[in-house]
């Protein structure tokens, strides 16, 4: 019976050793003190309508220069915001013509517009600049319906359509080694 005592008594004190090596020794602010005494700060009424620092969501009210008046996200009022120098403004004036969110970091100096939030799949995406380009490795296709452009890494290129007219205000001109027509 000592030999089934003594079994059993090592696994009960296992036992009690692992419960308290879960339970912390020290708290987290004791152990980050810095985020408690920061904390304070931000709760304080002093912050306006802006809220505790972090990344918000927020509608554009207008825009004006480098500057956005924005309502945030689960708050009351507007507020102006900078736009940070690396968002261009003609992107901020698109999303509020739009209606899209923007991300905007609030700190204890006010708020920065950051970037555009996607919310929905886009019904029209726009491309425009001095060139634009659209490269793949092996296929670049383009569809819509029944009409179809592919263009090949080997060089082919095939067009589809019920029907196709080609134009010019100047020559046309067609070359191939082989024609063939029908």
């Amino acid at each position: 019976m000592q030999r089934d005592d003594a079994t059993h008594a090592p696994a009960t004190i296992e036992t009690v050793e692992l419960t308290e090596e879960r339970q912390p020794a020290i708290s987290l602010e004791e152990l980050v003190p810095d985020v408690a005494t920061e904390a304070a700060p931000s709760a304080s009424p002093q912050r306006g309508p802006i809220g505790a620092p972090g990344l918000r969501t927020a509608r554009i009210v207008k825009v004006s220069g480098r500057t956005a008046t924005i309502a945030l996200r689960g708050a009351r009022g507007e507020i102006e915001a900078e736009l940070a120098p690396e968002v261009e403004r003609e992107l901020i004036e698109e999303a509020a013509a739009h209606k899209d969110s923007v991300l905007v970091e609030v700190d204890g100096e006010g708020a920065v517009v950051v970037g555009v939030v996607q919310t929905r799949k886009p019904r029209e995406v726009r491309v425009t600049g001095e060139r634009v380009v659209v490269e793949a490795d092996r296929e670049v296709l383009l569809r819509a319906g029944r009409a179809a452009l592919r263009l090949r890494e080997d060089g082919d290129v095939e067009l589809v359509g019920s029907r196709i007219s080609a134009a010019s205000r100047g020559l046309f001109r067609i070359v191939g080694r082989i024609l063939r027509l029908n």
